[in-house]
């Protein structure tokens, strides 16, 4: 993940070297050699997506100098903290710090085997909350993610999300179980938005040179001291993502780039409003396509 673009460009190589530098380990290394075992624990998994987007984007730029700067950026959970590099407001330093304890904190907020998450196909919001107040039986479950219309995942104690599973064909409804290392975005990540509270309380944010759409409100934000308590509430609230490209298609945005390892966001763009376009954006060859693209 990533080793091409660091050997074709050196701004995306002083990227990484800037993450190893602040997390006190190599996580180039991790991302480039692994082992997988351990780059899948969300505690270097996050820093790895977020050092790995911002290479990328480090590339975009060298290759491009004269792009005109976007209307918004916004990113997708852990993706929220790139799109706020990206806009200046985080350094990559600050950054890669934050989502290392931010995954340790969200990794040992529940004990394991004791949360689970589900995609649930089908349904709206209203029916798969309805879902959920049935099958909670005094536990947590709740919606996590609004992905895309009729794609929307739960989260909570896995007993709890397995009765929801149960649940969801009578009511016209799938439940698909998700290998997670948590329940993310729901209540019981409560302790990992303390510490994530915590540790932004020590960092300085700068205003965005463009607005960030906020997982929690999709909604634009450049207020530095709004960005923090917005990252604190999108620990334990569900991601709005399907309003947050929604807000974007309504705003006149036709095209975007999703920038960094994967192409999810462009397929759920896709289910959420045609009129915005999205290039998936993650080696030289896609960098090449750009201002094609942008026309």
């Amino acid at each position: 993940m990533g080793r091409a673009l660091s050997s074709a460009f050196p701004e995306a190589d002083r990227v990484y070297e800037r993450a190893d530098q602040a997390l006190g380990f190599s996580i180039r290394t991790l991302c480039f050699d692994g082992p997988e075992a351990e780059l899948t624990l969300t505690k270097n998994t996050q820093p790895a997506i977020v050092a790995t987007s911002i290479a990328t984007l480090a590339a975009i730029r060298a290759a491009h100098p004269n792009l005109p700067a976007p209307s918004f950026a916004a990113g997708h959970s852990l993706g929220e903290y790139s799109a706020l590099v990206a806009a200046g407001t985080l350094s990559v330093e600050d950054a890669v710090r934050i989502v290392h304890l931010r995954g340790r904190a969200m990794q040992e907020a529940v004990p394991e085997g004791e949360g689970g998450m589900a995609a649930v196909m089908g349904g709206d919001r209203a029916a798969v909350e309805a879902l959920c107040e049935e099958a909670a039986e005094g536990d947590v479950v709740a919606p996590a993610n609004f992905n895309a219309p009729g794609q929307i995942v739960i989260s909570g104690h896995k007993r709890a999300v397995d009765r929801a599973a149960a649940l969801a064909s009578a009511k016209k409804l799938k439940a698909i179980p998700l290998k997670v290392s948590a329940p993310f975005h729901c209540a019981l990540m409560a302790p990992a938005a303390r510490a994530v509270e915590a540790a932004l309380a020590r960092v300085t944010l700068s205003a965005p040179s463009f607005p960030v759409i906020a997982n929690v409100t999709a909604l634009p934000n450049q207020d530095p001291e709004a960005t923090k308590a917005l990252l604190v509430r999108q620990i334990d609230a569900p991601v709005l993502w399907e309003q947050t490209i929604a807000l974007m298609a309504e705003s006149g945005i036709t095209h975007a780039l999703e920038i960094g390892p994967g192409k999810v966001l462009a397929g759920l763009a896709k289910r959420i409003d045609k009129r915005v376009s999205v290039l998936s954006v993650s080696d030289s060859e896609s960098i090449g396509k750009i201002p094609g693209f942008l026309g």
